[in-house]
């Protein structure tokens, strides 16, 4: 399953300090606005510590993690939506993201300016959605009018859509993004061609120092994780087998990429499952909810179609058993149809008609 975030806010709050550090991809990070242009795009492997457990048992050739695409936009300023600071080109490439990280500045330096002149968190994670929400405004204007327009022929699915569109309308009117509506199975269809971007799940990455205060951004709904990306970047400059011990000693529970990333499964309500054997020890992501065919077309769309079974085990009772024939000993690998729903965890073979 292909992913990509959009690394979004304001210039100079740290977004492309974050995807260095997340991708370990040099880009250029300087302290004006308008650095960043053509956005940066990196790959970053999901970690997953049962990957490794897994591998220990299976002694795979090779391990495979999952990987997010993420996607470094450069800095959007008030008046985006009207083509301010280059802004038409770069809610462009939002619109092609899964979902939107906003990197919201929460730390105080004067070598590094802000392009308001003052650090006010949420201030400028309201200059960035109400720059969504009027670039969301614009499109459902347009496609308000022309609806209306062909709805006089009478067309009932004209009808019902300008009414969804309406609807949306006056929700952006009021400085409401459309994530906060609710639609019904049928309506999110329509919706989706819309292609709006406040209707995107989004975090918000708070970028802290050691001065931050707790209170801000809280007392809301949205997922906001803090992250000090000053710190990632020593974290990250150390060589891979230090970094889980300086995280350590800093008394962490995890890196902010870590953090992010699993911030991100959980907005896009995703889960993983694996698969694990001499050739290779491997994670997949699936939608939460999906059933066996859905699990076994993200190792093969063919298999879909010929799905017979699976043979299925929680990874923790794999590992405790030490190997895949001991598993089938005990009972412990069940037989599972097309009616199962896989759970984040599992671990499956599939039988398919080649």
């Amino acid at each position: 399953m292909s992913l990509s975030i959009a690394i979004v806010g304001l210039p100079n709050v740290g977004k492309s300090t974050l995807f260095n550090i997340l991708t370990k991809k040099s880009v250029e990070a300087a302290n004006y606005p308008f650095c960043t242009i053509d956005p940066n795009i990196g790959i970053v492997k999901v970690p997953d510590f049962r990957l490794d457990r897994l591998a220990a048992v299976s002694k795979p050739a090779k391990i495979i993690n999952t990987t997010i695409e993420f996607v470094d936009i450069a800095g959007l300023v008030a008046g985006a939506h009207k083509g301010e600071g280059l802004g038409n080109k770069f809610l462009s490439h939002i619109r092609e993201c899964d979902a939107i990280c906003e990197v919201v500045r929460d730390f105080k330096d004067e070598n590094v300016i802000h392009v308001q002149g003052r650090v006010d968190p949420s201030g400028d994670k309201e200059t960035i959605n109400l720059e969504l929400i009027f670039a969301d405004l614009a499109t459902v204007e347009k496609s308000l009018e022309k609806n209306k327009r062909d709805a006089k022929s009478g067309d009932k699915e004209i009808i019902h859509n300008t009414q969804i569109l309406e609807k949306i309308y006056e929700a952006l009117a009021a400085g409401k993004a459309v994530r906060e509506l609710s639609f019904s199975e049928d309506d999110q269809i329509f919706v989706k061609t819309l292609n709006l971007l406040s209707i995107k799940p989004i975090i918000y990455l708070l970028n802290i120092d050691e001065n931050h205060s707790d209170d801000v951004l809280s007392g809301t709904n949205d997922l906001v994780i803090k992250v000090n990306v000053q710190l990632e970047q020593e974290i990250a400059s150390l060589p891979e087998e230090e970094q889980a011990e300086y995280i350590k000693e800093l008394g962490l529970e995890q890196s902010g990429l870590d953090k992010l990333i699993q911030s991100a499964y959980k907005i896009l309500g995703l889960e993983t499952f694996f698969t694990t054997g001499a050739d290779e020890t491997r994670a997949w992501t699936i939608k939460k909810g999906a059933k066996a065919p859905q699990a076994a077309g993200e190792i093969h769309t063919d298999f879909i179609k010929g799905f017979i079974r699976a043979e299925v085990i929680n990874w923790e009772k794999f590992v405790e058993c030490g190997s895949e024939t001991k598993a089938k000993e005990l009972g412990l690998i069940r037989t599972e149809g097309k009616e199962y729903i896989f759970q984040d965890g599992d671990v499956a073979n599939f039988l398919v008609n080649k």
